[in-house]
């Protein structure tokens, strides 16, 4: 019987809000949420007293006479012109003589009635007094809000990040505060746009800068029960014990960490490239991993394509591909140069040319700037790597390695932006304003230096992130349900059916229990043969089509894999389509142990044997009954993905590899299967910073055209790699040769796949990394409308809550914009109470069901500011908007500091491991 190993890491990072949630209760209309209350319940109770007076007044006007001309008639018209109007909610303000009449009338029937009807009417007027008061109520509150946030933009957090995600508006700050009164124009939209900015930072858990710092902590037992242990299971891996959570405490004072963007360093090894004198200094080495073919040389071309330098988050797109030049005897001699000497300069290179041809210099030059255009040479020097903890440095000591004059200088020039980066952290505000138009203008001078004073940089010129603490102590979560879910994960991966279908194309490019000695011919072969028409087909899949019936897989290969997968995502949607039916109107959908098994049954045959997860998660409390929930809100497959972004936070000054780096490396190497080794898939040279962090593996795997970064013996090259086919578990494995192991690759950048090289991006396939969003109303029906609204409950399974609860409408049927404010904002709370929304949500405002790119935005319905900046995002009537719950809600919170309650988000990892019976042997060498 196989043997499952279930963990859960020690160690979590935590992500929190800047400024705490209390920050924007000052944003809240308290008088005016209270009026429309008031009105609201007013407007209620008179409803309910109507529907009982239409009952009084119709037996009155039934006791009247009924002839036109008759004594009773004007009786009669008065109570039927009062029967209609309070129906139709609309009596005059003031009595008058019809209405007296139509009392008299129904006190000649029944007096109690005739008391009843003289209140209703005394409640009306009351109404009508009370919904007058609503706009000067208004105007004290926006007042108050108004002059709150005025106070909130000199928050140093806020002001902090908006000089780096906004620099433009965070220009405009003062000149908003200074201002009195209602904005106008333009004051108007920064007010807007620093409305939006104040929410992120104390509703968002996203990193960046101080809107949203970062802390590493410890899951601790108070019990010294062993914290999150290790269970050993058999294959159904059931069985956890449950352990509550207290709230985490982080520091106070919070510390910044800064790197220069490294697309900045981009674009001055572009200069410098492109500058035939200084290019002629440059040392070059032939793209690695390059081999002869017949009568061509083989090798990878990778080229990239810049990002946009006017975005807050740019970064350059590379891509690789499998390149020939004929061989001719230059080339080859060139090559054979290049195998005594790795490393040549560039005029060196041309000089030995002219000399072994006796060739003109400026054709060898034009020959050697030919190699280096078509990636057959390459300047790895200039290059960025992804271990690097500061690349400015980094930088500055390749160019001083050169020893020319020149790269000096731009060395010496280069000094004043790393000093403004070194100042940078302990700076205030002002301060910091100031540094930043320093590295602007240090950067200029080394552009002017190499001769490019208009050339462009990118608007973001450095990243910043923050630390609230580390090591901060906090007792598990439960387990239990979570670890049921992660069984039903891989019918939600997005990568899954690519990964099936790459061993598919191995199987029978190869055979069961082949093994292919040529990696980078196979990654060629499946793209140019089959994965490139394959993802074309699969971009234009719709999971399910108009009718709702789910659309499968493509599998051209006709592979049982992915009948496998099919099967269940059909049957997680049959489980969800029969417990939707069964719903009674909870607010609450829950899934049990039997629709999560009904899934993972399906996909036994796909579930991997080796399965690091990372989840996002935030601890949370119902908001009816108070019972603790957990949020999952993303769920990843693949190694340290919480922390491997962050490394350079925690790490000790330079980097150094004895910190955190290294602890974390220590925990792959514990839970690496027996007998493999995770090797890093770096893809390349970092062309971002998210792809920026500490060496975490053993090992590397050196694609084609890379360098490398570890010591020469940790290096894995691509030639010293090959795949095999296990067909006891149907998977492709990795082996290298030198180690006689499995190697198993692991992504450890932040990039998607997609936007890796192609030959990474295929080596991942072969990785525990994976994407899974959990759609979980994807092909259930959706609910009678009330009003064009469609309403959701919460899923959860456990404690595990996989769906907040949601509302769905357009746009174009949400309250209009009407003259007249008050009124307006009672029609929103008209709106919300009809529908059953809470206060405080998160909306989405979308072209489509899809809502591919769009992103929450917190929406108070309680605050006139909130509103106004929403429905800004309501251009269209026929966009698709969904609202869904603020889940922890404001009384839910568990992070804390000395300035109050933040929202949070833990990243936590668990670990799976299957241990086959046939299997054992040896660890590779760590």
């Amino acid at each position: 019987m196989n043997t499952t190993e279930w963990h859960a890491g020690d160690r979590f990072m935590l992500r929190v809000a800047g400024l705490p949630l209390a920050a924007v209760d000052a944003l809240r209309a308290a008088d005016t949420r209270r009026w429309a209350e008031d009105v609201l319940t007013a407007e209620a109770a008179l409803n309910a007293g109507a529907a009982r007076l239409g009952d009084l007044l119709h037996a009155a006007v039934g006791a009247t006479d009924p002839a036109p001309d008759g004594p009773g008639a004007v009786r009669r018209r008065a109570l039927l012109r009062l029967r209609r109007q309070i129906h139709n909610g609309r009596l005059p303000a003031r009595p008058d003589a019809s209405t007296e009449t139509a009392v008299e009338a129904v006190a000649a029937v029944d007096e109690a009635s005739a008391e009843r009807l003289a209140g209703w009417l005394h409640r009306r007027r009351l109404l009508d007094k009370l919904r007058a008061e609503g706009p000067l109520v208004l105007t004290a509150d926006l007042a108050r809000n108004r002059a709150a946030l005025r106070e909130l933009v000199a928050d140093d957090r806020l002001r902090l990040g908006l000089l780096l995600a906004s620099p433009v508006l965070e220009g405009q700050l003062d000149g908003y505060a200074r201002t009195e009164g209602v904005p106008t124009g333009r004051a108007r939209k920064a007010e807007r746009a620093v409305l939006s900015y104040v929410y992120r930072t104390a509703c968002k858990t996203s990193p960046f800068s101080t809107f949203t710092a970062v802390a590493t902590g410890r899951f601790t037992d108070p019990a010294g029960a062993g914290g999150a242990g290790t269970d050993r299971v058999g294959a159904d891996g059931r069985g956890a014990d449950r352990v509550g959570v207290d709230g985490v405490r982080v520091a106070d004072a919070w510390t910044s960490h800064v790197r220069l963007n490294v697309v900045v360093l981009a674009r001055i090894a572009e200069l410098i490239l492109a500058d035939p004198v200084r290019r002629r200094d440059l040392p070059l080495r032939p793209a690695s991993g390059w081999g002869h073919e017949d009568d061509r040389i083989r090798y990878v071309r990778r080229s990239v394509t810049a990002g946009d330098d006017a975005a807050a988050v740019t970064f350059d797109a590379v891509k690789d591909r499998l390149f020939f030049l004929r061989r001719s005897g230059t080339l080859d001699r060139l090559l054979g140069l290049f195998a005594e000497r790795p490393e040549l300069r560039h005029q060196e290179l041309a000089d030995w040319l002219a000399a072994e041809h006796a060739a003109d210099p400026a054709d060898c030059e034009a020959y050697v700037r030919a190699l280096l255009q078509l990636g057959m040479v390459r300047v790895p020097c200039l290059d960025t790597e992804v271990h690097s903890g500061d690349p400015l440095r980094s930088f500055q000591q390749s160019l001083t390695s050169l020893e020319r004059p020149w790269a000096d200088r731009l060395a010496a020039l280069l000094e004043a932006p790393a000093a403004a980066l070194a100042a940078y952290p302990a700076a205030g505000h002002a301060e910091r304003a100031g540094l930043l138009r320093a590295l602007r203008a240090g950067l200029h001078r080394v552009q002017e230096e190499l001769g490019a004073p208009d050339a462009a940089l990118p608007q973001t010129l450095l990243y910043e992130d923050v630390s609230a603490g580390r090591e901060l102590p906090c007792p598990p979560p439960d387990w239990a349900a979570l670890r049921a879910v992660e069984r039903i994960l891989p019918a939600f991966d997005l990568t899954l059916a690519q990964r099936i279908t790459f061993e598919g194309f191995f199987t029978a490019r190869y055979g069961a229990g082949g093994r292919c000695e040529d990696l980078l011919g196979l990654v060629h072969d499946f793209h140019e043969d089959f994965f490139d028409q394959y993802l074309s087909f699969t971009a234009r899949r719709k999971p399910f089509d108009e009718d709702g019936r789910y659309v499968p897989e493509e599998n051209w290969l006709g592979l049982p894999g992915i009948r496998a997968l099919d099967a269940a995502r059909l049957a997680f949607t049959g489980r969800m389509r029969q417990a939707w039916a069964a719903y009674e109107g909870a607010g609450v959908l829950r899934l049990d142990e039997a629709d999560l098994t009904a899934v993972s049954d399906e996909l036994g045959p796909v579930t991997a044997d080796f399965a690091p997860r990372c989840h996002h998660l935030q601890l949370a409390a119902d908001p009816a009954d108070g019972t603790p929930l957990t949020v999952l809100n993303r769920s990843y497959g693949g190694l340290s993905f919480p922390f491997s972004r962050f490394t350079h936070v925690n790490d000790g000054p330079g980097g150094t590899d004895a910190g955190f780096s290294a602890e974390l490396r220590a925990t792959a190497s514990r839970i690496t299967p027996p007998g493999a080794v995770l090797a890093e898939v770096t893809g390349g040279p970092a062309t971002t910073n998210l792809n920026l962090h500490g060496r975490l593996t053993d090992y590397e795997i050196v694609c084609p055209g890379e360098s490398g970064t570890l010591p020469p013996e940790r290096r894995l090259h691509l030639d010293d790699l090959y795949a095999e086919h296990m067909p006891a578990t149907g998977r492709v494995v990795l082996r290298s040769r030198r180690l006689g192991c499995q190697v198993i690759p692991v992504y450890l950048g932040y990039l998607v796949p997609l936007a890796l090289p192609a030959i990474p991006r295929t080596l991942l396939l072969l990785s525990p990394s994976s994407m899974s969003p959990l759609e979980v109303w994807a092909g259930v029906p959706e609910g009678a409308a009330h009003d064009h609204v469609t309403a959701r409950p919460r899923v959860v399974h456990g404690d595990v809550v996989l769906s907040r609860r949601s509302w769905t409408t357009t746009a174009g049927h949400l309250p209009v914009q009407g003259a007249r404010e008050a009124a307006h904002f009672l029609d929103w709370q008209r709106w919300r109470r009809a529908h059953g929304l809470p206060e405080q949500v998160f909306a989405t405002v979308s072209a489509g069901p899809s809502a591919a790119g769009a992103k929450p935005q917190y929406v108070d319905f309680a605050s006139l500011l909130s509103l106004a900046a929403f429905e800004t995002l309501l251009r269209d009537p026929a966009h698709r908007v969904v609202f869904r719950e603020m889940l922890p809600g404001p009384d839910g919170l568990h992070v804390h500091s000395a300035r109050g309650a933040h929202v949070a988000e833990l990243a936590v990892e668990t670990f799976t491991t299957t241990i086959r019976d046939q299997e054992g042997g040896t660890r590779c060498p760590s």
